[in-house]
């Protein structure tokens, strides 16, 4: 049988514990095999000019994950044209990887607004999608389709840019991301 892969799509910038939780609900408690980290050198629907540089954002990701056995770090998208289109990468990655299951893993948030995506049909058609619940997401229509499970993963409410904005003003992140990537971003002087 293939193996699944889940593939958390994000920014990452920077990858917290909000991330490693969801990922980590992913590969343990549901049929996952592994969770891939997919770092999107620039998402469609966000600006470019507050997007850290993705090697940086990569880095962060791998030291984060280095203890984990399940949990990996994905530069697939910084090969591919710009924005990263979710469906491209799919077919990307089942040619590279025709051994293995993909499985989308998204927040509540972006199942509401999934019917923007480019090709959605296709995706909805051709691969399984595991939600997790976000704060005040709103209702999507499309969570009774038979291509979406929503999973109890743990509700954290912290975000990225809470972490940037806390380091601009000189705060203390210490456990809203892991410690050795306090100290890369500390190092790098990243987000002030």
């Amino acid at each position: 049988m293939n193996k699944q892969i889940g593939l958390f799509f994000g920014s990452f910038n920077p990858v917290h514990i909000g991330h490693l939780m969801i990922a980590s609900y992913m590969a343990n408690f549901t049929e996952l095999d592994e969770v891939w980290f997919v770092i999107s050198p620039q998402n469609p629907f966000k600006e470019k000019k507050n997007l850290g540089n993705m090697y940086d954002r990569l880095e962060m990701v791998n030291i984060a994950l280095e203890k984990s056995e399940n949990l990996i770090a994905s530069s697939i998208e910084f090969n591919l044209p710009q924005p990263s289109y979710t469906i491209d990468t799919l077919i990307h990655l089942n040619e590279k990887y025709p051994n293995k299951d993909f499985v989308l893993i998204m927040g509540e948030d972006n199942l509401v607004s999934l019917e923007k995506w480019k090709n959605y049909e296709i995706i909805l058609r051709d691969y399984k999608i595991f939600v997790y619940p976000r704060p005040n997401a709103g209702e999507s229509k499309l969570k009774d389709h038979p291509s979406i499970t929503i999973t109890d993963t743990p509700l954290i409410e912290i975000s990225s840019t809470f972490i940037r904005q806390a380091i601009k003003n000189g705060k203390n992140v210490k456990y809203f991301t892991p410690d050795a990537v306090i100290d890369f971003i500390d190092k790098k002087g990243l987000y002030l």
